[in-house]
């Protein structure tokens, strides 16, 4: 059991700039040592919302607390964060570039080296050290600014957008540093439009829309919340005899015959259970699989927000 349950608690948070409400009284906490999804469409708050609790910003109303302490300037040291609009400066060498940003967390020199130069051999970066940021490819700067965020061993670890700039190699080795770090026991903020992603690290969500909290929970519950009846249903026999079994309280959605099994998506109503279902099936047909269609976070997105998440910048 992590020693506070909750490592940040968002309390009636709001944030203005001048008319505009980025955000509205948004309330939330953030569990210990699990991967935080931080989502929504663009503009529905989320960089806001990371900019005051790394203390960027402060917000208008509302609090922000870290192991049940109200933020403090001294707390900044506990603190990882990638931001999505990356930004180094293209003319220092790589090394010089990293020791910097490192050190402004309260490293010495001694065991700032120390700990980039595991995370430079970790992920392959060795021969980076004397290029400038400049030379480097998207990618390549992405993976810096990744190691830069983490090299100070955070308890909190922010990540905007983490992998906007990798391919598909670089975002699996960095999924796994991701899941590793989680399990020595830092917190992630996963703030992503990549549903794939919530579904494969994710514990809990928060889900922001228009700067107002939508919903929060872990994954597993708000996928259970969004449930909608629907059963995948592979048997032997024709589309008529199925019907014929199913009665009035189910409803045939999709069907593909076949010429041996065939496959049917079929949504129960007035309180029908998937018991029920394989009850009037193998009551007359040789049912081959049956499991309960579970909606997916993309499609659980689209029918809060309305729109298409995107990987442009939120704001």
């Amino acid at each position: 059991m992590p020693e506070h349950q909750h490592i940040l608690s968002i309390d009636g948070v709001s944030k203005r700039f001048g008319n505009f409400e980025a955000l509205k009284h948004v309330s939330f906490n953030i569990p210990a040592e699990e991967i935080f999804g931080l989502l929504g469409p663009n503009g529905a708050g989320k960089t806001t919302l990371i900019r005051t609790i790394t203390q960027i910003t402060a917000p208008d109303e509302g609090a922000i607390t870290f192991k049940g302490k109200g933020l403090h300037s001294n707390h900044t040291q506990y603190f990882g964060y990638l931001p999505e609009e990356r930004g180094l400066y293209r003319k220092m060498k790589v090394w010089d570039q990293a020791m910097y940003l490192v050190r402004l967390k309260g490293l010495e020199k001694h065991e700032a080296a120390q700990r980039l130069k595991e995370w430079f051999e970790r992920l392959s970066m060795t021969e980076w050290v004397n290029k400038s940021v400049e030379d480097l490819s998207k990618g390549m700067q992405q993976k810096l600014q990744f190691v830069i965020a983490v090299a100070n061993d955070p308890k909190v670890l922010i990540l905007d957008e983490p992998f906007s700039g990798f391919d598909p190699v670089n975002t699996e080795l960095i999924k796994q540093e991701i899941l590793r770090i989680k399990d020595q026991g830092t917190t992630i903020i996963f703030s992503t439009h990549n549903m794939s992603s919530v579904e494969e690290l994710c514990d809990s969500i928060a889900l922001l829309n228009k700067g107002e909290k939508v919903i929060d929970g872990t994954v597993e519950d708000v996928k259970s919340t969004f449930r909608k009846s629907l059963y995948e249903v592979r048997f032997k026999g024709s589309k008529m005899a199925f019907a014929n079994l199913l009665g009035y309280r189910f409803e045939i959605i999709d069907f593909q015959e076949g010429s041996v099994v065939s496959n049917a998506v079929v949504k129960a109503h007035d309180g029908a259970t998937g018991n029920q279902l394989v009850q009037l099936i193998t009551s007359g047909l040789e049912l081959v699989s049956f499991q309960e269609k579970i909606p997916s976070m993309h499609d659980i997105f689209i029918d809060l927000v309305h729109e298409e998440p995107t990987t442009t910048a939120e704001e």
